[in-house]
């Protein structure tokens, strides 16, 4: 099997404004092409920008209005898809020549979606992935994804699929990604601690696949003046530090955790360590027990409207 440069991005989005967000998508996935990247994966949540630190104005019971005008703000800076925003990222993958893998807010009707967006090196939009559990408060401001959108894809590079920040945590998630056979793992998060490592290195081993983890490096600066956190910030003042990584399917770290800065890290992915890897532990094959333990998935889309005649069957009028 081949071998080929991998990137992840560590850097911030331009909070609420895609715009310039995706000119910064083209500046550092030029960067990491340049450095000779075929697979560039951007963070969580970074075109539209994750609300570090917001409240939404919620409490038990009660919604104030500025809480309704800071969801405002944040649901004019996300995304349709597809959209001229999204054709703009294609466009970047295809003048860079790589598979691009980014976060971004996603709007859908009156609702806004944690997604991951798939651009070929021909800039085709492959596809998308809503994160099926937003954390704690994101609660607030995110909808839940269905199982309709947890695809892999096959690629020259091997087979690609995402998995968002505390999804992770997920174990039936993250056995329908094995199963699905994805050796080129993406995990965009936001989680900058430093227990997020372990994960990370802990998914390697079990699925014996390349893990790629990009979180933003984010100051206050990076968000608007009248932006309503609580705290006593200063413009340098630090909201999420970073930390991505690459990590081999052993667990090894193939690029050092890097903190406190923006950063373009790339490693050489030989895909024959997927092999030597699965030698001793396949989840999904010799090290695994279907007699004993099945995983049933519903990936079927589930949305508030069904067709009557397409769920029940019927043909012209109704039965009385």
């Amino acid at each position: 099997m081949r071998s080929f440069k991998a990137a992840v991005v560590q850097t911030a989005s331009v909070a609420f404004d895609p715009d310039r967000t995706i000119d910064k998508v083209d500046a550092f996935t030029k960067s990491a092409a340049e450095q000779g990247a075929q697979l560039v994966v951007f963070p969580e949540a970074f075109v539209g920008g994750y609300p570090k630190g917001l409240d939404f104005g919620a409490r038990v019971g009660m919604r104030r209005p500025e809480g309704r005008e800071s969801f405002r703000v944040y649901f004019d800076g996300a995304i349709e898809v597809p959209s001229v925003h999204t054709k703009r990222m294609g466009d970047i993958a295809a003048s860079h020549g790589v598979h691009l893998v980014i976060g971004v807010i996603e709007r859908d009707g009156g609702t806004l979606y944690c997604t991951v967006l798939f651009f070929s090196p021909q800039g085709e939009l492959l596809g998308k992935h809503r994160k099926l559990m937003p954390t704690a408060s994101e609660r607030l401001v995110w909808g839940y994804g269905d199982g309709s959108t947890m695809p892999a894809f096959d690629t020259p590079l091997g087979k690609l699929g995402a998995v968002i920040c505390w999804e992770n945590y997920m174990p039936m998630l993250r056995m329908t990604m094995y199963s699905k056979g994805v050796s080129l793992y993406c995990a965009p998060t936001a989680d900058d601690r430093d227990t997020w490592l372990s994960t990370m290195r802990h998914i390697a081993l079990e699925g014996r696949c390349f893990v790629f983890s990009a979180c933003q490096f984010t100051r206050r600066s990076d968000y608007p003046d009248d932006y309503a956190i609580d705290g006593d910030y200063t413009a340098d003042s630090i909201l999420m530090r970073g930390g991505s990584c690459i990590i081999n399917p052993l667990g090894q770290l193939l690029t050092e955790r890097v903190f406190d800065q923006d950063a373009v890290l790339t490693a050489e992915i030989d895909m024959n360590d997927i092999a030597r890897g699965k030698y001793d532990f396949d989840v999904v094959g010799h090290y695994a027990r279907p007699d004993v333990f099945r995983l049933m998935v519903n990936e079927a889309a589930t949305p508030a409207m069904q067709n009557s005649t397409a769920m029940f069957g019927f043909h012209g009028e109704l039965p009385e």
